[in-house]
């Protein structure tokens, strides 16, 4: 069987990329992992039902969505037939055989998928330029939102804005402020998870010149929303350093009102402090304008341990 799958720890670019792109290359869309609290309300929004979970690649096709790192994927990805990669991050793994790969520096997967439909190029892909529904164009529209954190982050681009306005007037959004306030609040609604629900929401590893570093964060409205549990985040977090062998462990905390994030830094300090230039008072730091995984802490660390 053919799936299109994102990865694990999956946010809603990665179910909703997912899901829009199996529509229009006849196969299925899959998981792999639960669903976080903003992805769960974007779905029940446009009564779409979750992708499949899948565990293994064994006797599966594979097309893998916002993503190219081995880490994130299936842990038997060798094991099934990788036949492309859409994505929006930088190049991760490397493949035996030649495959389609189409990626774009923008903000989101979603934004590519729907580009591709609106100059009806999917065909570049293996798609079929099928007619794109209410419902499937709001999935596309909340992954937008939800990646550029509603066009705030400094990945987002001309693009997503432009993608993003022709989506809202298909899914029938007249105010796509409003309605991004809506998934930003239920992004941030984590004040009833427990510590460790919330490491897993978007906790995300890498291989850095041979070390394993994990990058966590989570978006809120408040910081204040998560003071009481920052202590037992630390915590769990020290120990899956010591468990799973990680060098270094990231956690950030993102204010989306300040528009920056709080650092819990957890192992290899002095390669935080070297990627980042500063100097470390303690386990953690705020650094304003920084809210960006992708375009903001995963270079500098990458540069850092590449020396």
């Amino acid at each position: 069987m053919r799936y299109v799958v994102g990865h694990k720890n999956p946010d809603t670019d990665s179910i909703a990329s997912a899901i829009v792109l199996a529509y229009f290359l006849d196969c299925y869309p899959a998981r792999l992992g639960n669903l976080n609290p903003e992805t769960e309300f974007v779905l029940r929004k446009f009564g779409i039902m979750e992708p499949e979970l899948i565990e293994s690649a064994k006797g599966k096709e594979l097309i893998l969505v916002d993503h190219s790192e081995k880490s994130q994927s299936l842990d038997d990805l060798d094991e099934g037939k990788l036949l492309a990669i859409i994505d929006h991050h930088k190049v991760g793994l490397t493949t035996v055989e030649p495959i389609l790969y189409y990626a774009k520096p923008v903000g989101s997967t979603a934004t590519i998928i729907a580009e591709l439909y609106f100059k009806k190029c999917l065909d570049l892909i293996g798609g079929k330029n099928k007619e794109l529904k209410p419902d499937l164009a709001g999935l596309l529209l909340s992954a937008i939102i939800s990646d550029t954190v509603l066009f705030k982050s400094p990945t987002t681009t001309e693009l997503d804005k432009e993608m993003a306005k022709k989506l809202a007037e298909i899914a029938g959004i007249e105010d796509i402020e409003k309605f991004g306030l809506e998934i930003l609040k239920a992004k941030s609604s984590v004040s009833k998870l427990s510590a460790n629900e919330i490491i897993n929401m978007d906790f995300k590893d890498y291989e850095f010149n041979g070390k394993k570093v994990g990058v966590g964060q989570v978006e809120v409205i408040d910081i204040s929303e998560i003071e009481d549990k920052k202590e037992e985040i630390y915590k769990l977090l020290k120990e899956k350093l010591e468990k799973e062998g990680y060098d270094l462990i990231v956690f950030m905390i993102t204010d989306i009102m300040k528009e920056g994030s709080e650092m819990l830094i957890i192992g290899n300090k002095e390669m935080f402090e070297k990627a980042f230039n500063i100097k470390l008072d303690g386990d953690s730091i705020f650094l304003e304008g920084v809210m960006s995984r992708k375009k903001q802490v995963i270079p500098p660390l990458e540069r850092a341990y590449k020396g």
